[in-house]
């Protein structure tokens, strides 16, 4: 991608990890033991729909319904599924800039789920978010200056050198020039206007950063910078990641946890290796099965799904295991028992009747744990 800054080079050698997909991964970080930074517990939202002189509810979208997952000090959480599952709301809410219609958020033992505004606005120090697009998350009417700066002016926070010294400082740590301080969003390339959007993040150094789709928007090449630049950004200063996107090679050079999302609900939890090697849940697998392979000899030896079907409206998900109606394995079960999150083995979770690279104990403990019946079955079915 060719730079309008003259501040924006290309590693060629990251450039190329990039390119080669899910074959790249980062080293494995130490295991973080200790209380969770961050814990959601059946977390929902449902948006209205509403008809009528009256604007009565007739329905709803069931954008996110009932998540449950925690974040430890210092660990990235990638947060993968087809577009429209819930992943961008799911941060929205953790972030409270959407306020969910049920469920808990507990950040460092404080619950925040119906935390007023008021008393949010400290907390935003520690909650930062970084957003899809470089180009509308930048206001074009200020300077970077102006943009990297607000957070100051707006948590009434003094510098020792002054906002000026310290936002340069800021952009520096990003890989920009002080000089470029004055200078509008519109004269900088997606890349920069990227790093532009993380430095206005890490102004007030947070605690836990969600990234929603933070390299979605970019050329490949520049993708491979920015990755690198969080992970450096993540050793120095002690930061937690939850990423949110749909790119599974990014996901996998990035996180240390991967949670699988399907129509509202995680469907799969484990440690990236674990995942990427032994995916239980079919619909992992046929997410992982669409990564493109550069390697031409490998490409013939592995197996293509091709799931049948679109994917459920939100507005009527379907009953039990809403992937049933494009899974290969689905039996009756699957349309009458919704399969509960368990722990199959060590550190890895699948909601699934008949999950896959397991044991058959394994599924048994599924039937166990399957003891609420869904709409239509009975307690002989949940057996």
């Amino acid at each position: 991608m060719t730079s309008t800054g003259g501040n924006e080079t290309v590693s060629t050698e990251k450039t190329t990890a990039e390119e080669t997909g899910v074959s790249t991964a980062k080293d494995a970080r130490p295991v973080r033991d200790g209380e969770p930074l961050l814990e959601v517990e059946n977390l929902g939202k449902h948006f209205p729909v509403t008809a009528g002189l009256l604007r009565r509810q007739v329905a709803a979208v069931k954008a996110v319904d009932g998540v449950s997952f925690s974040v430890r000090k210092g660990e990235t959480l990638g947060l993968v599924g087809e577009s429209g599952c819930g992943k961008s709301t799911t941060g929205r809410m953790v972030m409270r800039l959407l306020d969910p219609s049920f469920g808990k958020i507990t950040f460092e033992g404080r619950d925040i789920t119906s935390m007023s505004q008021g008393r949010l606005r400290p907390l935003r120090r520690d909650l930062q978010m970084i957003f899809q697009d470089p180009y509308s998350s930048l206001n074009p009417r200020k300077t970077v200056g102006a943009i990297v700066g607000a957070p100051f002016r707006l948590q009434k926070i003094q510098t020792e050198h002054g906002v000026k010294k310290a936002v340069q400082e800021i952009l520096e740590l990003v890989g920009l020039n002080p000089e470029h301080y004055n200078r509008y969003p519109h004269e900088f390339s997606g890349g920069q206007r990227q790093r532009i959007g993380i430095a206005r993040t890490l102004a007030l150094k947070p605690k836990l950063i969600v990234a929603d789709e933070p390299v979605s928007a970019l050329d490949v090449s520049v993708q491979a910078q920015v990755v690198n630049l969080l992970e450096d950004l993540q050793d120095e200063l002690d930061l937690t990641y939850v990423v949110i996107a749909h790119d599974l090679s990014v996901v996998r050079h990035i996180s240390d946890r991967v949670a699988v999302m399907y129509l509202g609900k995680i469907v799969e939890v484990a440690d990236r290796s674990d995942l990427y090697e032994r995916p239980m849940h079919p619909y992992t697998n046929a997410l992982l099965s669409a990564v493109p392979v550069p390697d031409p000899s490998e490409r013939d030896d592995r197996q293509r799904i091709r799931l049948q079907g679109d994917v459920p409206s939100p507005l009527d998900p379907p009953p039990a295991c809403r992937f049933h109606t494009r899974c290969w394995k689905a039996q009756d079960i699957c349309k009458q028992v919704e399969p509960p999150l368990v722990e199959l083995s060590p550190g890895h979770e699948a909601a699934c009747h008949f999950p896959e690279n397991t044991t058959v104990s394994a599924t048994d403990e599924v039937a166990k744990a399957a003891v609420a019946p869904g709409p239509g079955a009975t307690a002989t079915d949940a057996e």
